[in-house]
């Protein structure tokens, strides 16, 4: 009950993600709208975090997601009858709105119910649970094409998907009444937790606010919470990049689909390896190498697109962005965790994941907007640019502000 529904949406948001540009261009999109549109789904993220964290403190985990997945049906079945663009990036808005409420309750029961000594490898799982559905998604998405002769048929898989998690989710076991929270020392935000049990529900009374939040947890938000925001910008653009590069460069949807879907695998293939390396090693030792990887594969990617092997190049270097966000799998999650104060997890985790999904959110307008006004491959470049100035950051701020232990 902690994976199994996550790696099931994920397969369908998965299968879906590749196709949106190319959906919305058979909408009457060109390529900087289609960029737009796609961002339709991290924006739907970042307004949904705060509900989701009203949700999770007020239903419970459980409740939140059975909602969650009836709301992900109805955006299955926008997207499928939507007959403009306008309806059909509001159904993409809406499936990005039930993500949220998906991550941000998986988020808070970890955070609260595991250990710190194995925290990074149980939030790498969880983050590897997602990318289990990025990678097999779009080779479904690439079987289904071919036998059907529709890209909608992706989307009638989203809709297979979020049915079979409602009733699972409903009656299945609760996880919240099987384990017990642990508790962190009073008034520590970034402290190791006790170890305490304590029976009872998940403590996500707001007490302050998101807003209050925010002013509270401020220096950190601003300081290592922006260097997390570039993370979460670079990995929105390589999603919508990849797909928008293959277009340009006239390929056809299957294709498309396979060359994600083998990032995809290299992607997923890491996520173990980097909850070890940050239990292990510490925190900045995946942040660091990740945004280095996915920002000079940006960079080369960006010389490629007039090339004459370019379709080679493409497939290349989105394995070397494969490797990178493999390499951060986990990441956001561990350190919302670990910098999540006792009292109020849901509101903090509310603030983090707001400004990381700010960054998720602003990366497609920024390449919709660099696209359109100069070239993909400017776009491209200075998202390269965007990932190593954050890893400049993760260098500055994470001994600061984490523990020793977590580095």
């Amino acid at each position: 009950m902690v994976y199994a529904p996550t790696v099931l949406f994920a397969l369908g948001e998965g299968a879906v993600i590749p196709l949106i540009p190319v959906l919305a261009t058979k909408l009457g999109a060109d390529v900087p709208m289609a960029a737009l549109v796609a961002s339709a789904l991290v924006i739907g993220q970042l307004f949904g975090n705060i509900p989701a964290g009203a949700l999770v403190a007020k239903i419970g985990e459980r409740l939140t997601m059975v909602l969650a997945g009836i709301a992900s049906l109805v955006a299955g079945v926008g997207m499928l009858l939507a007959p403009t663009l306008v309806l059909f990036a509001a159904a993409i808005f809406l499936l990005g709105f039930c993500a949220a409420a998906f991550g941000l309750a998986r988020h808070a029961f970890m955070t609260t119910r595991v250990p710190p000594r194995f925290r990074a490898r149980s939030l790498a799982l969880l983050g590897g649970s997602f990318r289990l559905g990025v990678f097999v998604g779009p080779f479904v998405a690439a079987g289904l094409i071919r036998l059907t002769g529709s890209e909608l048929s992706s989307i009638w898989f989203l809709l297979v998907c979020a049915g079979v998690i409602v009733p699972l989710v409903l009656f299945g076991p609760d996880p919240e009444k099987s384990n017990p929270v642990l508790l962190k020392p009073t008034g520590a935000a970034v402290a190791e937790d006790s170890g305490e049990v304590v029976t009872g529900s998940i403590p996500t009374v707001d007490q302050r606010g998101v807003f209050r939040t925010m002013w509270a947890y401020r220096a950190v938000l601003a300081r290592l919470g922006i260097s997390a925001a570039t993370l979460s910008a670079v990995r929105s653009a390589r999603q919508v990049i990849l797909p928008l590069w293959g277009v340009s460069l006239g390929l056809n949807a299957e294709t498309i689909a396979l060359v994600v879907g083998v990032a995809g695998a290299i992607d997923f293939a890491l996520f173990y390896a980097s909850g070890q390396v940050m239990d292990r090693f510490g925190r900045i030792w995946a942040a660091m190498p990740a945004m280095l990887l996915m920002g000079l594969g940006f960079i080369a990617l960006s010389f490629t697109h007039d090339l004459d092997e370019a379709t080679m190049w493409f497939a290349m270097l989105a394995a070397v962005l494969g490797v990178g966000n493999g390499l951060s799998s986990g990441i956001l999650l561990t350190f919302g965790a670990d910098l999540a104060p006792e009292r109020e997890p849901a509101t903090f985790l509310g603030s983090w994941r707001t400004l990381t999904d700010a960054g998720g959110a602003a990366a497609p307008l920024l390449v919709a907007a660099i696209t359109g006004l100069a070239s993909l491959s400017l776009a491209t470049g200075v998202m390269g640019a965007v990932a190593l100035i954050g890893a400049a950051g993760f260098v500055r701020w994470t001994r600061r502000y984490l523990p020793p232990s977590g580095d």
